[in-house]
């Protein structure tokens, strides 16, 4: 596939996405309105958190390949990356301490769906991790870092 087959497909899919992540806030708004259970709204209101910053995601890869080229250089890691480090610390505590808490309520009973909500934030802070693994990596195959 070529350079420009692949960013019209990319293009396209993006745009399909997008409504899809539209319709998703949508649904999740209907089923906050309707439901009176605490546990089933903030499911909803999560979902609708993460639909929204997919839209932003979808923009900003959209705007890379119609209007702006996006750029990332060793000067814009190395002027954050300090920062960026002191994070990744932050986020193995969190992953930690999500591991331990799901570890103290497994197999206990009535506590399904805080069990539950713990899986929820121990997957999340691991794609946190996730993501800024992949960054170093971007770094390390940078030049000065590479």
């Amino acid at each position: 596939m070529s350079v420009k087959e692949a960013q019209e497909l990319i293009i396209a899919n993006m745009s399909k996405w997008q409504k899809i992540e539209k319709a998703s806030v949508n649904s999740t708004g209907k089923i906050i309105e309707a439901s009176d259970n605490p546990v089933v709204k903030l499911v909803a209101e999560i979902i609708q958190r993460d639909s929204t910053q997919h839209e932003q995601v979808q923009a900003f890869i959209l705007a890379s390949l119609d209007t702006k080229a996006v750029t990332l250089s060793p000067d814009d890691l190395g002027k954050v990356w300090n920062l960026i480090e002191r994070h990744i610390e932050i986020e193995k505590e969190t992953v930690a301490l999500a591991k331990e808490s799901l570890a103290a309520v497994e197999g206990v009973k009535g506590m399904t769906v805080q069990a539950y909500l713990l899986e929820y934030l121990l997957k999340d802070e691991q794609k946190h991790d996730e993501i800024l693994a992949n960054l170093e990596q971007i770094k390390k195959n940078m030049y000065p870092y590479g």
